[in-house]
């Protein structure tokens, strides 16, 4: 008998040891974001030992970071039974209270765990301030505060410096988050994420060469260490986009570095859909595409993937299949969307209203084009920035009534960084298609918003000449003469005194001004109609509208 109880101490034991290693081998598959692995290793535990609360605490958070917030919620609530961790899932339990909007609930739940910790706790702590982070909302403030208490009980353990590093990082604190990345991978070397993070702190302060030379110094430590590609990708995407002349080359390596961080981490559903992410980014939609039938053929029910068969097919130029997918998506009350769905959604019939030969346009698909890009704005207004290469395309086609409604929609953001050139674009667009209509049929209040558009171009830019003769122009089809006249002035006011070069450049406008104005004055003002005309005779004595002018108001 006491052989036998001898034996069950010493394998319960065991058994316990082996839990441990296996919870620490899951924790570095968790942190080399090798989230399936990590899951098998959780799942093996709790399959042998329903009791080991920690190990479905880990199992949640992977669920959490994979947003399947269901499974997440399952996994915490078995792991309150335990007897051993327990307090972690309430943990658990508390950060999804915090995505949900319910601060109160989580804080209720956090104070709770906190109040039955012994002395030398600290683990919790660190999880307590990392569900503060790890939220669509999240408090960086209270997760510092958290952490420091924590530094008090033990001021050299690593996890709390790391943990530290991430909140002073979310917080803009670069110098603190130095120091404490630093600080832990000093305490603890096999925190190689510590080390990555020197990396992203220079990836962010746009010192891109170092960042990357920060980075080759974790992968020369573990070179099969995933995230550390996935920084590479970041850091070459954000260089070749700060830095165009680099595009072409640091987008390739972005490319290229993402699919090694594919390769040493796992192909599930979850990295795809944050590889395809990435693809949107690095605007890489052909491989999109690739990405997206694979995740398909995965889970033929996942709405995401509606999303990302949405976008590849509106730049592969297959507008049906785009409107299809994402009509699907959005219409689907349960989905999350974002501005981007809407985006491509009304892009896509925008293009589809465009028929075959280029020039017809169907006007109801392009009104639910332009609603859905409204919509986008409505979510998210930056998102105007990416009008300005979709109206200039349209412009380019003289597709003028479809180019009109994107440059509309554009300069609703007086903070666009293409502001001042959407406005003009804008304004041209609505006067080529007014210019030359029948005065009952020009669309007067369009042409005020155009004449508004160059009236916000000459207000941030006063010595741009073309607004004044864009605005000239405008006038002059809404027969607004006096208007008309002084604007032409302000143009020719703006060019004559650069010199000969710039007049001969622009003779044929400059003469469009002199003979408008001198139209227009050659009834009230003869003598100054005659003024005009002989300006232009200056310029091109063979300008036979002048020429003719001239001769008929002498004879009067």
């Amino acid at each position: 008998m006491n052989k036998f109880k001898i034996f069950s101490i010493t394998f319960f034991i065991a058994t316990a040891f082996a839990h441990a290693q296996d919870i620490e081998q899951a924790k570095k598959s968790l942190d080399a974001e090798q989230f399936e692995k990590a899951k098998t290793i959780l799942k093996n535990i709790i399959k042998t030992n329903p009791n080991n609360g920690k190990a479905s605490f880990l199992l949640g958070t992977i669920y959490l970071k994979q947003s399947i917030e269901d499974s997440a919620k399952i996994s915490f609530q078995k792991g309150l039974s335990a007897n051993d961790g327990a307090r972690f899932n309430t943990i658990g339990l508390g950060q999804i209270d915090l995505e949900s909007g319910n601060t109160s609930a989580a804080q209720t739940k956090f104070d709770q765990v906190i109040k039955d910790l012994k002395k030398r706790d600290i683990e919790e702590y660190v999880y307590i301030a990392k569900a503060y982070m790890n939220n669509s909302k999240p408090d960086y403030k209270a997760a510092i505060t958290l952490l420091n208490k924590a530094q008090l009980i033990n001021p050299n353990d690593a996890n709390i410096k790391l943990a530290l590093g991430d909140a002073f990082y979310g917080d803009k604190n670069q110098n603190d988050a130095y120091a404490s990345y630093r600080d832990a991978y000093n305490s603890d070397n096999t925190l190689i994420r510590a080390k990555m993070q020197l990396g992203v702190l220079l990836k962010g302060a746009k010192a891109y060469n170092e960042a990357i030379k920060a980075l080759d110094e974790v992968a020369a430590l573990n070179p099969n260490y995933g995230p550390v590609y996935r920084e590479y990708a970041e850091t070459y995407y954000y260089w070749a986009n700060n830095q165009p002349a680099t595009y072409k080359e640091n987008i390739a390596k972005a490319l290229s570095n993402y699919e090694k961080y594919m390769s040493l981490t796992d192909y599930s559903l979850t990295s795809r859909m944050r590889h395809a992410d990435f693809l949107i980014l690095a605007k890489d939609y052909k491989s999109l595409e690739v990405e997206a039938n694979k995740m398909k053929e995965l889970d033929k029910v996942n709405p995401r993937i509606l999303r990302y068969l949405g976008y590849s097919a509106y730049q592969n130029g297959n507008y049906d299949a785009a409107i299809s997918a994402l009509t699907d998506y959005t219409t689907k009350g349960t989905n999350k969307i974002i501005s981007g769905d809407y985006f491509y959604l009304g892009l896509s019939k925008i293009g589809k209203s465009v028929g075959a030969d280029g020039k017809t346009v169907d006007a109801t698909m392009l009104a639910n084009g332009t609603a859905d890009l409204k919509k986008t704005l409505d979510m998210d207004i930056a998102m105007a920035n990416g009008l300005n290469e979709i109206g200039k395309k349209y412009f380019t086609q003289k597709l003028y009534n479809v180019a009109t409604p994107i440059f509309e929609l554009a300069i609703t953001n007086p903070d666009s960084r293409n502001y001042l050139e959407d406005n003009v674009y804008y304004g041209l667009s609505v006067l080529a298609e007014n210019r030359g209509k029948d005065a009952k049929l020009i669309d007067k209040i369009a042409l005020a918003k155009a004449d508004k558009s160059m009236d916000n171009v000459i207000a941030g830019n006063a010595t741009y000449q073309e607004a004044y003769l864009y605005k000239a122009r405008i006038n002059n089809t809404l027969e607004k003469d006096d208007v008309m006249a002084v604007n032409y002035q302000k143009y020719v006011d703006l060019v004559v005194p650069k010199g000969a070069d710039e007049i001969t450049k622009n003779k044929a406008k400059i003469t469009e001004a002199y003979n408008t104005m001198a139209a227009y004055f050659a009834n009230t003002d003869k003598a100054k109609a005659i003024e005009y005309f002989n300006k232009t005779l200056a310029l091109d004595p063979t300008n036979t509208y002048a020429t003719d002018s001239v001769k008929i108001l002498s004879k009067k």
